[in-house]
């Protein structure tokens, strides 16, 4: 049985829950349970806050855990990361008012600048040279230069909707962050085996997320021309004979992202009868 430590809501608990549900780990959860155990895979799931996911894994509480690398690197726990999710993807960045100057990171010296993430930042200054009073908010740290607590802040990014809302300009992005699987570094061969099952499952669900199965006909004499227009980045599509010996049937896979554009060009190109469904998993 592993025991794996999720975030017990936010964002990152939604993006959590619906990737074990594509992974097949059915979890009945309660409204006040803090740990319950799936009925299709061992594992068993404790709920917890973000910033203690990291010091649960490396104590040994739990055995892996899912959590912003963001929390990672500010805690600094003896935990490994296994897999990087693609989730929940955001930034820690510096951002100064609007009507600010700012010239580049010697311009923070002396600065008060206010975070949730000490940590990062002063590895950060530190490797810059730069000199700066930190102080630790646990609250709504962009709201600190309007009330002149602080220079700066030091915070995380996703839209910057809210920076813009509070006039504020984002000027250096110190950390690129998503959702990692992190894990204890003293798992038995169990554990391990489980584990590397539930990756391979979180891969295969995570590949097919954005992608569409796409089947057309088209005619013998078009196939080059149709071929030249389906992006690389998937293995070669699938060719099949039709009864009608001038004819054919083309397989293959689609990211949504440019889905609309390459169908138009498919349809010019002379694909026919183009036929679209979901892709719930794929296995590499």
């Amino acid at each position: 049985m592993l025991r794996i430590a999720i975030q017990s809501k936010g964002r990152l608990y939604d993006d959590t829950t619906s990737l074990l549900k594509e992974a097949d780990v059915k979890v009945n959860r309660s409204e006040r349970a803090l740990l319950v155990r799936s009925s299709t895979f061992p594992i068993e799931v404790l709920y917890l806050r973000d910033d203690d996911i990291p010091e649960t894994v490396a104590s040994g509480v739990a055995d892996i855990g899912i959590v912003g690398l963001n929390e990672v690197m500010e805690r600094d726990e003896n935990v490994k990361v296994v897999q990087h999710l693609g989730l929940s993807k955001c930034r820690l960045s510096i951002a100064v008012p609007k009507a600010e100057h700012y010239t580049g990171p010697q311009w923070l010296q002396g600065k008060r600048i206010a975070t949730s993430y000490p940590h990062i930042l002063q590895k950060y200054l530190k490797e810059q040279d730069v000199k700066a009073q930190i102080h630790i908010i646990t609250g709504s740290v962009e709201i600190t230069p309007l009330i002149d607590l602080s220079d700066a802040i030091f915070d995380i990014v996703s839209s910057g909707s809210t920076l813009v809302s509070n006039n504020l300009a984002e000027v250096e992005t110190v950390l690129q962050s998503d959702a990692v699987v992190i894990a204890n570094k003293h798992l038995d061969a169990e554990k391990k085996t489980i584990l590397k099952e539930l990756i391979f499952r979180f891969q295969s669900a995570i590949d097919a997320q954005g992608k569409k199965y796409v089947m057309m006909n088209a005619p013998k004499d078009r196939v080059d021309r149709i071929l030249s227009i389906l992006p690389g980045s998937m293995k070669s599509p699938t060719i099949i004979p039709l009864a009608d010996d001038k004819w054919c049937s083309i397989h293959t896979v689609l990211d949504v992202h440019s889905f609309w554009e390459i169908i138009g060009q498919l349809k010019a190109a002379g694909a026919q009868g183009i036929l679209v469904t979901p892709i719930e998993k794929i296995i590499g």
